[in-house]
């Protein structure tokens, strides 16, 4: 069986988890992968055949989106040659990550795909969503990357093709204690204003992933270290505590080790609103933005009420079992094309 692994590679945790991933699609098959995106900071170890510069997420310095730089490396144009060109019709199995070429490509070519991961779960009306909902990012989730079927993957099992996180193996079998420091990893923000606002915490210890730096660095109470897997992973196990965005991989495995969890949404990605709010649900402090009571709200969370622990349902090799057997499946019973499973609003949004 061939199988080809489109992966949204705008961010750390999309290919955190294909990496957990990988040695279980394998034993089903060929796995040929295609990242498409221009901003992870993590090597890929991964059989990547095709390569796209995508349609990727930039932040600032200040929490938010860098909507200028996305508009720059946006081309519909591109995109659209890629998908003519990619050769899915090659493949058995078409999974899709969240990844915008590729379900173009499958509609193209009336290929039936499966969106597995996060942003899928996001089909699901009862999945969380902030108090205001916003047009825009339900149809980012909803339409960004339509599929024939769906496998998602949330804090909670909130439907019936919703599924726990993938939590990494070095976590599942890792030791777990406390060393007092906490874990930062806040991409939206500059090392200059993390290392502004955590100063004023000056008898607490922090350890900051940094996308700038090339070596451990000191700062006052503030260790800069570069972004590496590894190095991330050991720091969550010896920490007392995280904060980071309101993303998925690194909040599931914190909530999974028991640990202290702080959450910073980046500002202007309603996804990660959704996240806050089924976040909160675990009692997980939701903090909009580095500001002047920053450093109180972190001692407020330090001495504050333990979060609840996550708990994982399903295997790694469960999971995947149930992508194949969707897959199958699906492929199987696709009496009709893919254009006729596609409303007309998906066909807009999609072309």
């Amino acid at each position: 069986m061939k199988i080809f692994y489109a992966i949204q590679a705008t961010g750390n945790g999309h290919i955190s988890r294909a990496v957990e991933l990988l040695p279980y699609l394998q034993q089903y098959g060929q796995v040929d992968v295609f990242l498409s995106g221009s901003n992870s900071h993590l090597n890929a170890n991964l059989p990547v055949k095709f390569t796209s510069m995508g349609m990727s997420l930039f932040y600032g310095n200040k929490g938010g989106l860098n909507y200028f730089k996305m508009l720059q490396y946006c081309s519909p144009v591109r995109a659209y040659k890629e998908a003519k060109a990619l050769p899915l019709e090659d493949y058995d199995v078409v999974l899709n990550d969240f990844e915008r070429i590729t379900a173009l490509s499958c509609y193209l070519k009336n290929i039936p795909g499966i969106n597995f991961g996060h942003q899928a779960a996001f089909i699901s009306t009862k999945t969380p969503r902030p108090p205001k909902r916003n047009f825009a990012g339900e149809l980012v989730l909803k339409k960004y990357a339509p599929a024939t079927a769906y496998v998602g993957l949330h804090f909670q099992q909130y439907d019936h093709f919703i599924y726990p996180p993938v939590i990494k193996n070095d976590i599942l079998n890792g030791i777990s204690e406390d060393k007092g420091h906490i874990t930062v990893y806040l991409s939206h923000y500059s090392d200059a204003v993390v290392a502004n606002a955590l100063s004023q915490l000056p008898d607490v210890r922090f350890e900051v992933f940094s996308k700038i730096v090339k070596q451990r660095e000191q700062n006052g109470n503030i260790t800069f270290i570069p972004i590496d897997n590894a190095s991330f992973t050991k720091s969550i196990l010896q920490s007392h505590g995280v904060i980071t965005g309101a993303g998925f991989e690194t909040p599931a495995e914190t909530l999974y080790l028991g640990k202290r969890l702080l959450c910073l949404p980046i500002r202007g990605q309603y996804e990660q609103l959704c996240n806050a709010a089924a976040l909160q649900q675990f009692n997980v402090p939701v903090i909009e933005k580095m500001d002047k009571d920053f450093a109180k709200n972190v001692r407020a969370w330090l001495t504050g009420l333990p979060q609840q622990q996550l708990a994982l349902s399903h295997s790694t090799y469960d999971i995947v079992k149930q992508v194949m057997e969707t897959a199958i499946a699906t492929k199987q019973s696709n009496s009709n094309t893919l254009s006729n499973l596609l409303s007309e609003e998906d066909v807009w949004a999609i072309g």
